[in-house]
């Protein structure tokens, strides 16, 4: 009976556990709010167990992404190209993002909890900031979550295990399977998720109320504001002026990949139907296809890239952080740097959170809070999220299909099919 009834259970998608489980925490939480407390510890071992994977995460996933991407095989001329677009579209996510929070401030007056306001105590020059990245010791900057150290080591190490050549594949190897393993890790504490959402929505409603969904609901509307800018500014423009396509015709012909984007949140589950999109529907060469498209479902990230620049501003809001130039530059450089390491599964970006508001200054204590009050409602905007990443990568692909002379004008210039 008892494996019975687990089988049931984990044959639910996990999102519909999730939403049962932000719906059952809401109950509990008016029904017997004095109740919460004895809850409280499924809420605060979900959040260490997410904090407990944030930084081999950020430092193996990086460094596995550069031996991927660094393979002669994929990048050429071709992929040289499409990384290049690729790390453009990213950082203008992230700025919009960032724009969008700062337009609509969607943090300000967040209740997170026990996070007390944010101070930035002592000034740190640039100088130290600059000198900061490299660590005097890689142990203590994973034993202490010193993110752009991390970052910089990772960096290094998949550069390097690159130049080492033949001697270096094994090592790429071990890299690239820590990084299975690790993402493994991942789908085994979301597995938790449920529990771990019941308990935090509980004390969350239970402490501040039912006025947290208004901030929620802030933030949803940051989120589809900062995808659609994305699209309609970013992506129309180099449809326009660099593939030189018909943009309401190409946003048409990709509306099957954006569907499976939105209903499953992954980059990686879209990439079959984009493939077949782009050779049919777009003209796209299969060459060029097969080689940029499953680069950008890893790197293409442009929903995710301007998710993080948008939460990291809103916990910075939340938490009372002076913004200053120095900020914003932090966040925009080490927002990019974290969207290109970011996994193609649902909920990835959340991970990569800490990356970034390390790099301002946020402890993990505080980022965890963060992670625990937008968790029970990531998937909806992960869903939504998605979707710049998917026109992203469509995008790119048939550019780089233009600059290389792979583009068949006529497949999507032709009278569509009634």
């Amino acid at each position: 009976m008892p494996l019975t009834m687990l089988r049931r259970w984990f044959a639910i998608p996990l999102w519909k556990r999730v939403l049962a489980a932000l719906v059952l925490g809401l109950a509990f939480a008016i029904v017997a709010p004095s109740a919460t407390p004895w809850v409280q510890f499924m809420g605060d071992l979900f959040v260490r167990a997410i904090r407990m994977l944030v930084a081999p995460i950020v430092l193996v996933t990086i460094a596995s992404g550069i031996t991927t991407l660094a393979d002669p095989r994929r990048l050429g001329s071709v992929g040289g190209r499409a990384v290049g677009l690729f790390a453009l579209t990213t950082a203008i996510a992230v700025a919009v993002g960032m724009l969008v929070a700062v337009l609509v401030r969607p943090g300000e007056g967040v209740p997170l909890g026990s996070a007390a306001p944010y101070a930035l105590g002592e000034p740190v020059t640039p100088y130290d900031q600059l000198i900061g990245i490299i660590p005097l010791n890689i142990v203590d900057a994973l034993a202490r979550g010193d993110m752009l150290a991390l970052i910089f080591v990772a960096i290094l190490v998949g550069v390097a295990t690159v130049l080492a050549g033949e001697a270096g594949k094994p090592f790429a190897s071990l890299l690239q399977s820590t990084s299975a393993v690790l993402l493994r890790m991942v789908g085994i504490v979301m597995e938790a998720t449920p529990f771990g959402v019941f308990a935090l929505i509980a004390n969350a409603v239970a402490q501040n109320g039912m006025a947290v969904f208004v901030n929620v609901a802030w933030l949803a509307l940051a989120v589809v504001l900062g995808s659609a800018i994305q699209i309609l500014l970013t992506h129309t423009l180099i449809l326009r002026l660099l593939a030189r396509v018909p943009v309401g015709r190409f946003l048409f012909e990709i509306t099957d990949a954006l569907a499976v984007a939105f209903s499953t949140a992954s980059s990686g589950a879209t990439l079959p139907v984009a493939m077949r999109i782009a050779e049919n529907n777009l003209g796209v060469g299969r060459s060029i296809a097969s080689t940029v498209l499953p680069l950008g479902a890893s790197i293409g990230k442009d929903g995710t890239a301007m998710y993080v620049g948008l939460l990291s501003m809103f916990a910075l809001q939340a938490f009372g952080t002076p913004l200053t130039p120095t900020i914003y530059a932090l966040v925009l450089l080490t927002g990019a740097l974290a969207a290109f390491g970011t996994a193609p599964v649902p909920s990835a970006s959340l991970f990569m959170l800490a990356a970034v508001l390390s790099a301002a200054g946020v402890s993990p204590e505080q980022t965890a809070l963060v992670v625990g009050f937008v968790l029970p409602f990531d998937r909806l905007l992960d869903m939504t999220r998605t979707v710049p990443s998917a026109v992203a990568n469509l995008t790119v692909t048939t550019t780089v299909a233009r600059w290389e002379g792979e583009l068949d004008d006529a497949v999507l210039r032709a009278p569509p099919v009634e």
